[in-house]
């Protein structure tokens, strides 16, 4: 893209969904378009903008033109408890509709901010369900003339050339958007604010050998059961392999067993704790990290293989599956932990424990014990 006058500038609207996974890349995009001298806003909600205000400052430190546009959350109005602003603060799949049906609301406050011109309405104020959200989008898609894709051709060709085909419309692959990440310090700050120091991880990192560290993180959404996660626990014990894990949800359950089994003591020397956001692009990055267990969200599989991570995959609900026969079937860089079927929302309790610690051993060490199988990885991902 050519640079923007001075004169006359393009304005950027860009309206993310209040979900971590949305709105990290969103501003990434932000920062990319106002990179070429545009002006861009982001539209979200005040706690949303709280959460990333560091990136924000840093971004107009930097002299790029960007700002939020804050609009209230309509809560109440929704069924849903104050303060509920974000997909990861929802509670239980009733509270989901109520969600996005609170989204949904924030069409007509928009439109007065906007001339019709400005922006192309894109839904109908209609109370948006689950079952419903597919059409809303096809719908949506209708009107558009291409869509901005975050992904690198060379990755998912076929597929580009089949949307394109299909629709009409244009795509842009404007590579994995996480690469503006350049320097420490934006990878540290980039999303949340990370709950451990980051140079108190890089240090932790700088003492451990090359590509010998487990990194695991299973995702900002996910609810895991605690006996899930204590067989993930048991599983990087029984490896034997330096770890970091990544624990966002039942973290006090986790601690009370982390103590009475003795776990966290057994493991201090090669396991590092990460109880909250982590800073996942900054971790990734590092020389010592020879393997990435993931939830296989988009966001994450994207940065993994742009750290040249071997990947261990675990899906939990959605389009997690697909992309993990991505990962393991079509790009030949991972290994799946064995599990078969997704689990619905608020049943992770019922259905109990799916994957073993013995399933994560033999998935770790597939990759990272000099066998056939990692060679072959290894070669897939060029290292």
């Amino acid at each position: 893209m050519a640079m923007a006058s001075q004169t006359q500038k393009l304005h950027f609207i860009l309206f993310p969904l209040m979900a971590h996974g949305h709105m990290i890349p969103m501003i990434d995009i932000a920062r990319l378009l106002a990179q070429q001298g545009v002006i861009v806003t982001i539209v979200t909600t005040p706690l949303n903008a709280n959460q990333f205000t560091t990136v924000i400052a840093r971004a107009q430190q930097s002299e790029l033109q960007i700002k939020f546009l804050q609009l209230r959350f309509p809560c109440l109005e929704a069924g849903l408890p104050e303060g509920c602003e974000n997909l990861h603060q929802v509670p239980s799949p009733d509270m989901a509709q109520k969600f996005y049906a609170a989204t949904s609301m924030l069409q007509p406050p928009l439109e007065q901010l906007f001339a019709k011109a400005q922006l192309l309405a894109s839904t109908n104020p209609s109370i948006w369900g689950l079952n419903n959200i597919r059409a809303k989008i096809r719908e949506a898609e209708k009107s558009t003339y291409g869509i901005v894709a975050n992904i690198f051709e060379e990755l998912e060709s076929g597929y580009v050339k089949e949307y394109q085909k299909a629709t009409g419309n244009k795509v842009w692959c404007i590579r994995p958007v996480s690469l503006c990440n350049e320097d420490k310090l934006d990878k540290a700050k980039r999303g949340s604010e990370s709950a451990l120091d980051a140079h108190h991880c890089l240090n932790w990192l700088d003492s451990q050998q090359p590509r010998t560290v487990v990194y695991v993180c299973l995702g900002s959404l996910s609810r895991q059961a605690l006996s899930k996660m204590i067989e993930i626990g048991l599983g990087l014990e029984t490896s034997n392999k330096a770890f970091i894990w990544v624990i966002r949800d039942k973290v006090e359950e986790l601690e009370k067993w982390n103590l009475e089994d003795g776990f966290k003591e057994r493991t201090k020397d090669r396991g590092l704790l990460i109880r909250g956001w982590a800073p996942q692009v900054l971790i990734l990055s590092h020389r010592a990290i020879g393997r990435f267990v993931t939830h296989c969200r988009w966001n994450s599989t994207l940065e993994g293989i742009c750290a040249g991570m071997p990947i261990t995959t675990w899906p939990m609900f959605g389009e997690q599956f697909c992309i993990e026969k991505l990962i393991v079937q079509v790009l030949r860089i991972g290994v799946s932990v064995g599990v078969e079927v997704p689990i619905r929302w608020g049943e992770k309790e019922k259905v109990g424990v799916l994957v073993h610690k013995d399933n994560v051993v033999k998935a770790i060490g597939k990759l990272m014990d000099g066998g056939e199988e990692g060679e072959e990885r290894k070669k897939e991902l060029g290292s």
